[in-house]
């Protein structure tokens, strides 16, 4: 079946509180997608932000967000009231999320509303807790041990803590039992939160596609609570960190910095940590994007010493055993493979065994010649189509810092040669749209046109405007839905 979406993280919804999450405006979105035509939406990560504000980089690959917890529905909860919602001020800038102080202000009230509930009257926290014991336990006390260390990684931990030697760890969970039923609180609430907001979305008709990283951050509660599952040495210190090699954007390579997996440990468990995360996952959303794909046919190898990604090497991954595991252990969940980046015809072979549909982005089909495999005539059915991602600029943005021989190819493909450049993203979207690929998702920000300050993240770089833009109050109006609803229709989606 054909079918259409928009990528919007949660994070990007117009709210009063400086960051989105699971209010009323994510429900009005529902709406407007539903009017729009649209059958999908698509996330990124709901874990928690770890360093430079990434849901790549996340304390946990298994908890969830508590920026994205919604304070008016815990006033309605009788948890907090107005004026403490009103506390948590995170600047007058509707375009950008202030992270540092929504940081600095949420966690505060979200401590309010932690003292006035009860979790004996709660319905179905017990069960919650139980549900989910495996993961949450060690991450409530990673959470509760940061918390009381100023926020320092793991890694710089006093060595009994590092270690998890049991005293210290037996002792830390008692000292620190408060702490520990205030971050099991807040999962608990995104929990419930996210679940009612889902059941309303898959209501419309909407299907909610979310993304799983392949890697953990170093300074994870993964990484800290399981360390056999990643190439440690035997004092916790990393022997090897991901990465990709240098190409003709990066001469450096990107070092990403991540714990590498221990594939032989992990085949040995049966691959039982993975089994979790994909049920996880599963209950989370209805399609799931697992991030760097080729990562399981060979990973590049960085040791942990060098500052740079050049000298690192290419080794083999587990292949399709991983999914295999998965397949027999959890319930069916629709997987799409993000097999963008350096490609080989193993690679390629792994993906297609798999079954699961791959991903063509249109910002990369017009840098060569007519065999570039990103141009719509090459796509296969089983594929989703975007014209850019999370880390692509928007498609305005693309356009105007293209070269002149790029532009050219790329107006003559597309059939527009004298396109002007505020005319280009509908272009592109009308593109990717009518290709056979039998999904195509479009970001939000080139439905509205928007230019380069509305990217959301630049690969390899901190700071600046990553992962902070927002859509303002009322850019998803009525008339562009019904233009939205329009070319969708035409395109049989």
């Amino acid at each position: 079946m054909r079918s259409a979406g928009i990528l919007l993280p949660i994070s990007s919804l117009p709210t009063r509180y400086g960051i989105g999450g699971f209010s009323e405006e994510a429900y009005a979105f529902a709406d407007r997608l539903w009017e729009a035509g649209q059958k999908i939406w698509q996330i990124l990560p709901l874990v928690p932000t770890g360093f430079g504000d990434s849901p790549y980089q996340s304390f946990s690959t298994f908890a969830g967000n508590p920026y994205l917890i919604s304070l008016d529905e815990l006033c309605r909860e009788g948890l907090l009231t107005g004026a403490e919602c009103r506390e948590a001020d995170a600047g007058d800038d509707p375009r950008y999320v202030n992270f540092g102080r929504v940081y600095r202000t949420r966690f505060a009230v979200l401590r309010k509303a932690f003292e006035r509930f009860s979790g004996d009257a709660a319905d179905g926290y017990g069960r919650f807790l139980e549900e989910n014991r495996e993961w949450l336990s060690d991450y409530a006390l990673f959470m509760a041990v940061k918390e009381e260390l100023g926020g320092i990684p793991w890694t710089d931990w006093p060595e009994p803590l590092r270690l998890r030697e049991e005293k210290a760890i037996r002792d830390k969970r008692g000292e620190l039992s408060r702490e520990i039923a205030f971050q099991c609180f807040l999962q608990y609430e995104f929990d419930v939160q996210w679940k009612k907001l889902k059941r309303y979305v898959n209501g419309k008709g909407i299907r909610i596609f979310g993304d799983m990283p392949i890697y953990v951050a170093m300074d994870s509660a993964d990484a800290w609570a399981e360390p056999k599952l990643f190439q440690f040495n035997e004092d916790l210190v990393p022997e090897n960190v991901a990465g990709c090699p240098p190409d003709g954007f990066t001469a450096d390579g990107q070092l990403w910095g991540n714990p590498l997996h221990n594939w032989d440990y992990q085949k040995r468990t049966g691959y039982a940590w993975w089994i979790r995360r994909m049920r996880r996952v599963s209950g989370l959303y209805d399609i799931v994007r697992i991030d760097h794909f080729r990562g399981f046919e060979s990973y590049y190898s960085i040791p942990y010493t060098e500052t740079t990604a050049r000298n690192g090497v290419w080794r083999k991954g587990p292949g399709l055993d991983v999914f295999r595991a998965v397949r027999e252990a959890c319930d069916e969940v629709s997987v799409v493979a993000e097999d963008l980046g350096y490609l080989t015809d193993d690679v390629r072979k792994m993906v297609r065994d798999s079954g699961y549909p791959g991903m063509k982005v249109l910002h990369f089909a017009f840098g060569s010649d007519s065999q570039n495999e990103y141009l719509p005539h090459h796509y296969e059915k089983n594929c989703v189509v975007y014209t850019g991602t999370q880390d692509n600029d928007t498609s305005r943005g693309y356009f105007e810092s293209a070269s002149a021989a790029e532009k050219k190819f790329c107006l003559n493909y597309l059939g527009h040669p004298d396109c002007r450049e505020e005319e280009f993203a509908w272009t592109l979207i009308r593109a990717a749209l009518a290709s056979v690929g039998d999904t195509a998702i479009i970001p939000m920000q080139d439905y509205l046109n928007l230019g380069t300050k509305a990217r959301m993240n630049i690969p390899s770089t901190q700071g600046g405007l990553n992962w902070r833009w927002r859509m303002l109050p009322g850019e998803f109006d009525a008339v562009l839905a019904g233009r939205i609803r329009e070319v969708t229709r035409l395109y049989s989606r």
